[in-house]
């Protein structure tokens, strides 16, 4: 497998993706249309995301979880699968707009990638809007990076992850790390990443998306870069300078209308000389591997996150349908 490749899977679209895709036409994108626009609204959001972590979460029997706590904020550990190699470890940043969402929303993918990259997973309940800023979720996620090669790991054996919002933080962590001379992680995976925070309007696909509603996002970028420099690559990853940034996965779904941003990441990355495999995955809704309990394609797409550690990490082992099915 080379890394450096761009992938559309010509899978025909299950009846379940079908399904769903049209449900999010009708319930959740409409709705984000409705609430998305006062900061009211965020902070009900961020208040609902700190009562669902009491509600609790079903996971597999064989998915182990346990508390994990930083210096700035808290995170959980989940292990699953075979042959674990404990001295390795994935760090994942979730999504969520910077505003919702937390570890345990995204634990059907967590748990996943345990399984994939054969290594415990660190996910980080970095801190999010509208209390805190940007610069305060990366620094969490540095603070996180850096806990873990005081732990003992090296950064050859650490992989970074995320989806959406947490795929900005991916990144805009990434460029961080390097910018400051410290060693690089030795793989990075990103989810439908949310990479542009500069207030361009976003055309492409803005009807097709069944989730994603453009001017929604719009909206967000300019909340959250409200005194920033949107140029800034911390700020918009997509505007940076990658070289020296090691080799990147991304995987995002035809009709997003963040696909044009993944894209250009994949661009920009390739232009520094990193190796970047770039799957763009017909028809599928944003971060559609979190739906991985009920879609055959977000399965599928775990099995091919496994045949890209296995040549940028080196992760050992091919990975069945059944240790990625719920």
């Amino acid at each position: 497998m080379h890394l450096d490749r761009d992938v559309t899977p010509d899978y025909p679209m299950s009846w379940q993706a079908r399904a769903l895709t049209g449900l999010m036409h009708g319930t959740f994108k409409p709705a984000s249309h409705l609430l998305l626009r006062h900061s009211l609204a965020l902070d009900a959001a961020a208040r609902l995301g700190e009562l669902v972590k009491l509600v609790p979460v079903g996971t597999p029997e064989h998915v182990r979880v346990a508390p994990a706590a930083f210096s700035a904020c808290d995170g959980e550990w989940l292990r699953a699968g075979r042959r674990l190699d404990e001295g390795k470890v994935l760090l994942y940043l979730h999504g969520g707009g910077y505003f919702s969402c937390s570890p345990r929303t995204h634990r059907s993918i967590t748990w996943r990638l345990s399984v994939v990259a054969r290594r415990p997973v660190l996910a980080l309940d970095y801190r999010q809007g509208p209390v805190h800023n940007l610069a305060d979720s990366l620094a969490d996620a540095l603070d996180a990076y850096d806990c873990l090669l005081e732990r003992g790991y090296d950064a050859s054996d650490v992989i970074i992850a995320g989806d959406s919002a947490g795929g900005h933080l991916t990144l805009a962590t990434l460029l961080a790390l390097r910018d400051r001379s410290l060693p690089l992680p030795a793989a990075a995976i990103c989810l439908s990443p949310w990479a542009d925070l500069t207030d361009h309007p976003r055309r492409d696909n803005r009807w097709q998306d069944p989730m994603l509603a453009a001017g929604r996002v719009r909206w967000l970028a300019r909340r959250w870069t409200s005194g920033l420099d949107p140029c800034d690559p911390l700020v918009s990853p997509v505007l940076g300078d990658f070289t020296g940034l090691p080799p990147l996965m991304i995987v995002t779904g035809s009709t997003e209308v963040l696909r044009d941003e993944a894209h250009r990441v994949a661009v920009r990355a390739r232009e520094g000389g990193v190796p970047v495999t770039y799957e763009e995955w017909p028809r599928m809704p944003h971060v559609f591997p979190i739906l991985a309990d009920v879609l055959p394609e977000a399965r599928l797409a775990f099995r091919h996150m496994a045949g890209f550690l296995a040549v940028a990490a080196g992760v050992e082992g091919p990975v069945t349908e059944g240790e990625v099915a719920a």
